[in-house]
């Protein structure tokens, strides 16, 4: 539990502080209640008249949706990016994008930490749920690392953008254009600056520079920090040791073993499928060369996977390239990173569950490691709430009628699984598809189970009462 202290009148500043005159609120509730504020914050500076382009007009409803977009690294946008937003409108969109892409809690934390803040053992425990990691130790050297990491490899990028850029767009615009895309694609944002074709462009699709840079960032930013570090330090360990390749990979924990497979067979597999899908499509790769098919169906695999950024039109996508997509938006990134979906981990160790049952074995293994059953419980609700969620918004989202079963289904979960993918639904949305794709996006910034908690009232507590075993059938 988080305690707050609340300002009671007439009382001291020590009796403010008394234990008594605290509310507690526990991390289930405040990490939501931090996205919410920040996507309030947002709103309001995006309805600031100097944040508006010259010539545009700004309501409430397209700023709180933008805001939406921006704290939950979605990258659905009702109106242009490049055009609508004034450089001041477009710099809070790149803040708020790295806020949300890092996470409130973790970016408040830092600022404190650089203020030389001591955290409580309150404070820690919020930090722990809201990196979504299962241990108290090393909390603040990990969270130092994390944004050093980030700022470094974002700043690479930027580098790497302004050699297209600047050329294209000029000195100071070619390098405010390489800071947003790096932001954006490391934080899977699907977000630019760059023009109304964006990616789509040709002077863009067809750079490899441009074009692999994006995709790197966007892998960096997905596959968690985690992993991030085992990796690096995997990669001493080797030097220091003089490991071979094959015994630097088996010094490598489990989960990072197993992001890096999924991550790996994700992104070649729907390559395939995408390329096979897609191969004759003349509205999207039917009329490139063969290169050229390849690897728009290599950074189409990758985008479907929470980033959001399109080099082909993707209301032109096939039937099954879309329900390809449908599955991967759905899984998203690895765990402790800055993409979004269930995530990589989570949706492999719900089809092992169901392969070990098959089997008839007790345990799930995995590298010779057994996964408890809390582990597997969880990665079933997660599955479990995000499939609810996904069915109940493309419901509602259809109520008012007009829209077809594959665009409203793409929309919504593009918008939980915080990719920002749309068959150019998005902006002709009116206020009420407008408000379920903004509810969608914050409910899957947030997390399944985060959603859960914070409707259901928290983890409740143990069952105190063991019940006898009743005679159920099932299959």
């Amino acid at each position: 539990m988080i305690a707050i202290p609340i300002p009671v009148p007439g009382l001291d500043n020590d009796s403010v502080m008394n234990k008594k005159n605290r509310l507690k609120i526990s991390s289930v509730h405040f990490i939501p209640i931090s996205f919410l504020l920040a996507i309030l914050v947002g709103t309001v500076l995006l309805l600031l008249p100097f944040s508006t382009a010259p010539g545009s007009h700004t309501d409430i409803l397209t700023a709180l949706f933008t805001a939406t977009t921006s704290v939950c690294v979605t990258g659905l946008v009702v109106v242009d990016t490049y055009a609508h937003w004034s450089v001041f409108g477009q710099f809070v969109i790149m803040l708020l994008v790295q806020i949300g892409g890092l996470g409130v809690v973790s970016v408040a934390a830092m600022v404190f930490l650089m203020g030389k803040k001591k955290f409580s053992l309150g404070d820690r425990i919020l930090l722990k749920d809201a990196l979504n990691i299962e241990k108290n130790r090393g909390l603040l050297s990990f969270l130092k690392r994390v944004f050093q990491g980030v700022f470094l490899v974002e700043g690479i990028g930027a580098v790497l953008f302004c050699f297209k850029f600047v050329p294209r767009l000029g000195l100071l615009k070619g390098i405010w254009a390489a800071i947003f895309q790096s932001v954006s694609a490391f934080c899977n944002a699907g977000m630019d600056v760059l023009g109304p074709n964006s990616l789509m462009d040709p002077q863009y699709r067809n750079s490899p520079l441009v074009m692999f840079a994006t995709m790197a960032l966007i892998v960096m930013g997905g596959i968690g920090f985690v992993v991030w570090f085992d990796v690096l330090d995997g990669i001493k360990n080797a030097m220091r040791y003089h490991y071979s390749f094959p015994q630097m990979l088996s010094h490598l924990s489990e989960h990072t073993k197993l992001a890096l497979i999924v991550t790996l067979s994700m992104i070649v597999g729907g390559t395939v499928c995408v390329l096979a899908a897609e191969y004759n499509n003349p509205e999207t790769i039917g009329n490139l060369s063969l290169p050229g098919k390849i690897f728009n169906s290599l950074f189409q695999s990758i985008t479907f996977r929470t980033a959001g950024f399109a080099s082909v039109p993707q209301d032109g996508l096939t039937e099954v390239t879309c329900l390809i997509g449908y599955i991967f938006m759905f899984i998203g990134g690895s765990p402790i990173g800055t993409a979004g979906g269930v995530k990589t981990v989570t949706a492999f160790l719900f089809i092992m569950n169901a392969f070990s049952y098959i089997k008839g074995q007790n345990d799930t293994v995995i590298f010779r490691r057994r996964v408890s059953t809390e582990m597997m419980r969880k990665a079933s609700a997660i599955v479990f709430v995000s499939l609810s969620a996904v069915f109940i918004m493309t419901v509602l989202l259809m109520f008012r009628g007009g829209i077809p079963l594959t665009d409203a289904l793409y929309e919504v979960v593009s918008a939980l699984g915080t990719v920002g993918l749309s068959r150019s639904l998005t902006p002709n949305l009116d206020s009420f598809g407008r408000i379920i794709i903004i509810a969608s996006m914050y409910l899957g910034r947030i997390g399944p189970i985060s959603m859960a908690f914070f409707f259901t009232g928290g983890k409740g507590v143990n069952n105190k009462v063991r019940y006898s075993e009743g005679s159920f059938f099932v299959g």
